[in-house]
């Protein structure tokens, strides 16, 4: 009866907490920061082709001059050789991911290798790559269904169309960070490592 009485205390606890993620903007969570995060990604294919215009769509309006100016310096700075070019490209993604970081209202604390929570971040973006959330869906709680539909047809939709104007590919932007954001924030809670230890735990199975 007490072991029944515990999962029970166990999965309310999970539930709540899981609410309380989908009810609270994820603005911790970005994976944005990491050198294999779409900032980045896009970063350095605009500095190949020569071309800041794609960039700006991840930024505020009055970020940017501050990114422009900073790509040509970079755009001058990688020409003179191989470690130049390195440190240069360094210098503008941090600049840019800086700034992005900024205008979602999150902390800035370098850019890292990999993202947290990696899987459920990739997920998210073969999803949109994709057109579908079904996969995604599944691997999660039900009760959250509805709330990831949501994120996910406004994210497809304005995909769209973000390559039309800046306005346009920053209204992606915003609804790509809302739906990662918010599967992220699902999955550490569904899959968290609290609750598993918790389970493990010989003194969790006491009759």
């Amino acid at each position: 009866m007490k072991r029944t009485k515990d999962c029970f205390k166990g999965f309310a606890a999970i539930t709540f907490l899981a609410l309380a993620i989908l009810l609270t903007p994820q603005t911790s969570l970005a994976h944005c920061d990491t050198l294999d995060g779409p900032v980045v990604v896009e970063a350095r294919e605009a500095l190949a082709k020569g071309d800041v215009y794609p960039l700006l769509k991840w930024i505020k309006a009055e970020e940017e001059k501050e990114i422009s100016e900073a790509f040509i310096k970079t755009m001058a700075v990688r020409k003179l050789n191989p470690e130049a070019q390195k440190l240069a490209d360094m210098y503008f993604f941090e600049t840019l991911v800086r700034i992005h970081r900024a205008g979602e209202g999150a902390p800035y604390t370098g850019i890292k290798a990999t993202a947290t929570g990696e899987t459920i971040v990739a997920k998210a973006d073969q999803a949109l790559e994709k057109g579908s959330i079904d996969g995604l869906a599944k691997a999660i709680a039900t009760h959250t269904e509805k709330g990831i539909r949501e994120r996910f047809n406004h994210a497809l939709e304005t995909r769209k169309h973000s390559q039309e104007s800046v306005l346009a590919g920053r209204e992606y932007v915003k609804a790509y960070v809302t739906f990662t954001h918010y599967v992220e924030g699902v999955a550490q809670v569904v899959g968290g490592k609290g609750h598993g230890a918790e389970a493990a735990s010989p003194a969790a199975h006491k009759h």
